[in-house]
């Protein structure tokens, strides 16, 4: 926590109403939870954010616990949005604005900027082409740094499927990656459909 001040005292001045601390907790936990939501493939994965903290907001008053089991109840309350959002979307249909603003777009290090995007696309296409409960375990234990029991609350999975699932989706990208292709993790994430090719 980047306030100096315990956590507990943190916690304690969110839940009595002082914007402050709520503030802390929030830049503390948002950058994760928006990049869970993002490689999870969420259309508009800034807003679910807010959603996700208007949840945290309307029911810390009610949480008890420390730091690490209030990091599992956002990214619970995050991955219920996201669950939520994804079943909206299959009942309507979705439109794709094409004329996206450049407000916000990287600038400066052309070099910089190329790199950073092939990074970050490269990510993007290795997560998106997990099965999405290995894309879902492996981000909670690494964007969300829970533990395996804290993904398995998450996800409702018992310790022996996250972990599971954990090591399919772990050994997927490693195959991909070491094959120098991010593409190749279809195959290897789902031998069965690479079989029928």
């Amino acid at each position: 926590m980047g306030t100096g001040l315990p956590f507990d005292d943190v916690l304690a001045a969110a839940q009595a109403g002082a914007a402050w601390a709520f503030e802390a907790l929030y830049r503390d936990l948002a950058p994760a939870v928006t990049g869970y939501l993002r490689l999870h493939g969420a259309a508009e994965p800034d807003d679910l954010a807010s959603e996700t903290f208007i949840g945290v907001l309307t029911g810390l008053g009610s949480f008890r616990g420390d730091e690490t089991a209030l990091r599992a109840w956002v990214f619970t309350i995050a991955h219920r949005r996201l669950v939520d959002d994804w079943r909206r979307r299959g009942r309507r249909p979705q439109v794709c604005d094409d004329d996206a603003p450049l407000a916000g777009q990287p600038g400066g290090d052309t070099e910089e900027d190329a790199l950073v995007r092939l990074g970050t696309a490269d990510v993007h296409r290795l997560c998106g082409q997990l099965p999405t409960d290995q894309r879902a375990v492996i981000l909670l234990r690494i964007l969300a740094d829970l533990t395996v029991e804290q993904v398995g609350q998450v996800l409702g999975r018992s310790v022996g499927s996250v972990k599971a699932l954990q090591r399919r989706g772990l050994r997927t990208v490693r195959t991909a990656l070491d094959d120098g292709s991010p593409d190749r993790v279809v195959a290897a994430a789902h031998p069965s459909a690479a079989a029928r090719r």
